[in-house]
């Protein structure tokens, strides 16, 4: 009997010597995190009294307003993508992600200390006016916008439809300054356009962004091609800005075996590591892929092009994409406003990041600064006849070199495998 309580008595100072060492320790951390925690917030309470006592005019500086400013300061501090979101914002980015919105169609975001336009969106009054990717938007309605935030000119560029805009742009490329008025249209944003079968079984898909209904819509697209009998594809991801990670996964899935990795991505914590896998049924795909970007491929088309780049299915035809390869993360608020901020960085099978670098073209293709306007507009309008557009437009279309490229390396593609079938015979 002693000996039994005496075993308990020993279990019972072990166990109490561990959970009083466990919780020693979170002290030791909580204290730590804290003190520097309270410390800050202190800090800026003091600041934030100062200003709403003393600042001479006091209509500027009401609580509500101080505090709000300084959280979307101390997010737009970190990068271009990290935002706070106000209620109004947060709706305005469901919206958004509903792929309804009334403005002029362009992606935008902060770069060098401009607003500036990753590209513009296709079928709206953006591209028909022939905004393209690098302008810089100096002013809205007259209103000097230099220092402005992408979320304020957000707000000065959507309204209602029929509406118009006002916009002075800058050109970098050719160092213009362009006046235009725009009138604003309901945005419905398709994804999967333009889809057809071209000489020689070559299919043609263009994907204009990455949204909810994509991945579908490019398998159905994709599909029917084979059916029709094709011989090999083009996927068109030129001035694509991006939209969903999920959507970019199925629109390359469609090419990879059920569970292989198509992109992953890294946080700060080495355990943040999270690889995402296809989940598309397997399926033999044979035929040759190119894939087309240009400098307005952005984020989710950059994932197709560097997932089909580095598992050798396409070659990519055209420019250096974008480099936008940063995972945001939104977390509501208990009041409505929300935080969207960079989470992790995107990386390719091989491991290769696109922050900031892009994807580069396995063929270089690099179109003039006109051309590049002109066959915006040529893509906004496919229901004028050449004679009808070149009398609305003043100039007759002009050759795709890109495109051109991408059905010269899909003939050559067929040529070698015709010549190795008859060397086979």
């Amino acid at each position: 009997m002693f000996k039994r309580n005496l075993f308990f008595f020993v279990l019972f100072l072990v166990l109490a010597n561990i959970i009083f060492g466990a919780y020693q320790l979170s002290q030791r951390r909580t204290t730590s995190f804290s003190g520097e925690y309270y410390s800050s917030l202190s800090h800026f309470g003091q600041v934030l009294r100062i200003i709403h006592e003393k600042y001479v005019d006091e209509d500027a500086v009401d609580y509500d307003t101080l505090i709000n400013a300084a959280l979307e300061g101390m997010l737009s501090s970190l990068d271009p993508h990290s935002q706070y979101l106000s209620s109004e914002k947060f709706t305005a980015l469901q919206e958004e992600t509903q792929q309804q919105y009334g403005g002029i169609g362009i992606q935008i975001e902060n770069r060098d200390g401009r607003v500036t336009v990753v590209s513009p969106i296709a079928n709206t009054p953006g591209e028909a006016a022939g905004i393209l990717p690098g302008d810089q938007i100096v002013r809205v309605d007259g209103e000097n916008t230099e220092g402005y935030t992408s979320d304020r000119m957000v707000e000065l560029l959507r309204g209602a439809p029929g509406a118009s805009v006002r916009l002075t742009l800058y050109r970098p490329k050719t160092e213009e300054l362009l006046e235009m008025t725009i009138v604003r249209e309901i945005i419905a944003l398709e994804s999967v356009r333009d889809v057809a079968l071209l000489d020689d079984g070559i299919g043609y898909i263009r994907v204009t962004q990455f949204g909810e209904r994509t991945g579908t819509e490019f398998a159905g697209a994709v599909e029917r091609l084979e059916n029709d009998g094709m011989r090999g594809l083009i996927i068109d991801l030129r001035n694509n800005p991006g939209g969903l990670l999920s959507a970019s996964v199925d629109v390359a899935g469609v090419f990879f075996d059920r569970g292989e990795m198509v992109v992953y991505t890294q946080g700060r914590d080495r355990e943040s590591r999270r690889e995402i896998r296809s989940r598309t049924p397997a399926r033999e795909r044979e035929y040759p892929i190119v894939v087309l970007i240009n400098s307005g491929s952005a984020s989710a088309s950059e994932i197709v092009a560097g997932a089909l780049r580095d598992t050798r299915r396409a070659v990519i035809v055209g420019e250096t994409s974008f480099g936008k390869g940063s995972v945001q993360s939104v977390e509501p608020l208990r009041n409505g406003d929300a935080l969207r901020y960079t989470s992790a960085r995107y990386y390719t099978p091989a491991g290769v990041t696109i922050h900031e670098k892009g994807v580069a073209p396995d063929i270089l293709v690099d179109l003039p600064i006109e051309e590049e306007a002109r066959l915006l507009q040529q893509r906004s309008r496919p229901d004028l006849s050449p004679e009808e557009f070149e009398e609305r437009f003043g100039f007759a279309p002009i050759e795709d070199k890109q495109l051109t490229a991408a059905i010269d390396v899909l003939k050559g593609i067929f040529l070698y495998a015709d010549l190795g079938r008859l060397s086979g015979m």
